[in-house]
């Protein structure tokens, strides 16, 4: 493997790429400057070749997937974000609110199949309360307290602040108490405030989002961490993004995966045009070389479409998400792919891809080797 990155740098005529490339191979961080150059000078076979021998040492031949549901438990929301299709206003002949028993079905159902995790996020109601939050979460784990409950988004934590007064770590400490597990990565879209105001300038900012997960991270609850592309960013915000994110994991080594999240603009305010397959690839793999700090990059298939998720195993990624059965958020957006996969479906891409399908739980701990 060695032997073949070193042909590919041998044969790279820019100097700014060979020497990015003779960091890897020594195993040297990356600075934002020469991140920006993999976006703007780098072809595909080059990053790819990189990514893939960075994974390679972290995670072997292998890649992740999980059983797993994500339950969107209300779309009413009270941040009416420009990028978001999802979010609408208690009047909206389109909005629902679930039950406590319609969400005791699905994760029945998902726990019957074999779920571990349930992934719950959603809007944002003006007349939820606190004790509202707290109260889904106490409502799985009593009722299944084998399912690991991975919940509420940084924006949300920040939310319930907001309304209740109390400090992040004391949001969190009764989220725990009620049988928290995880949290999701969801909410940071960009850290750029420029493009913040553009596209969510109402909803939590960038310190604050980061300020949640640190406190998560000091409680010992562990988190992933996303970046939303393709919309009103350029390339250098994408790499501030991820050096925020790079300098958070310096300090306390809490987040597990990184998600790049492909933008879907139909159906929103904002608009604008799909990402093209390159750029997904291009920004899956330059993450890999840029986060040294991350164990895992995540191509998640409801935003990358499952062709380009898969290729996507051999540029960096090193995990395609799960089953999740009944995605809703990016789904209003437009994307055409499935509302949820078998763990059939799920070993073949993988298969296909080269790759050994690892069945892992929340914490990448494996479950069950598919040779």
């Amino acid at each position: 493997m060695i032997a073949d990155v070193e042909a590919v740098i041998s044969t790279v005529k820019n100097k700014t790429l060979r020497r990015i490339g003779e960091k890897v191979l020594e195993e040297k961080r990356i600075d934002e400057e020469e991140a920006v150059a993999l976006f703007k000078e780098a072809d595909l076979t080059f990053l790819g070749v990189l990514a893939e021998h960075i994974n390679r040492k972290k995670n072997g031949n292998r890649a992740y997937f999980i059983v797993n549901r994500q339950i969107n438990p209300t779309n009413i929301c009270v941040y009416q974000c420009d990028f978001c299709a999802f979010g609408v206003r208690k009047s909206d002949p389109q909005s629902y609110e679930m039950s406590d028993e319609e969400i005791l079905r699905k994760v029945e159902e998902t726990y019957r199949m074999g779920g571990r995790e349930i992934h719950m996020v959603g809007g944002i109601p003006h007349h939820w309360g606190y004790d509202k939050y707290i109260h889904l979460v106490r409502l799985i784990k009593e009722n299944f307290p084998q399912m690991v409950v991975k919940a509420w988004t940084a924006i949300e934590i920040h939310h319930m602040a907001k309304i209740s007064g109390r400090t992040y770590e004391e949001i969190l400490k009764d989220l725990i108490d009620a049988g928290l597990d995880a949290i999701p990565g969801g909410g940071a879209e960009i850290f750029s405030e420029r493009a913040r105001m553009i596209i969510s300038p109402n909803k939590a900012n960038a310190e604050e989002y980061l300020e949640v997960h640190r406190t998560a991270h000091r409680l010992g609850i562990p988190t992933n961490a996303t970046m939303l592309y393709g919309h009103v960013e350029t390339v250098e915000e994408r790499v501030e993004h991820m050096a925020k994110l790079r300098e958070i994991q310096d300090e306390t080594g809490g987040f597990q995966v990184f998600i790049p999240l492909a933008y879907w603009p139909e159906g929103t305010r904002l608009g604008g045009n799909r990402t093209s397959s390159v750029d997904d690839l291009k920004t899956i793999a330059i993450s890999r070389i840029f986060l040294d700090n991350f164990d895992h990059i995540k191509a998640y298939w409801v935003t990358l479409g499952e062709k380009v998720a898969q290729i996507a195993l051999n540029f960096g990624a090193d995990d395609l998400d799960g089953t999740i059965e009944e995605e809703r958020i990016v789904h209003s957006a437009g994307t055409n792919s499935a509302y949820g996969h078998s763990v059939e479906r799920l070993v073949s891409l993988i298969r296909k891809a080269g790759k050994v399908p690892i069945e892992r739980d929340t914490f990448y701990n494996t479950v069950k080797i598919y040779d």
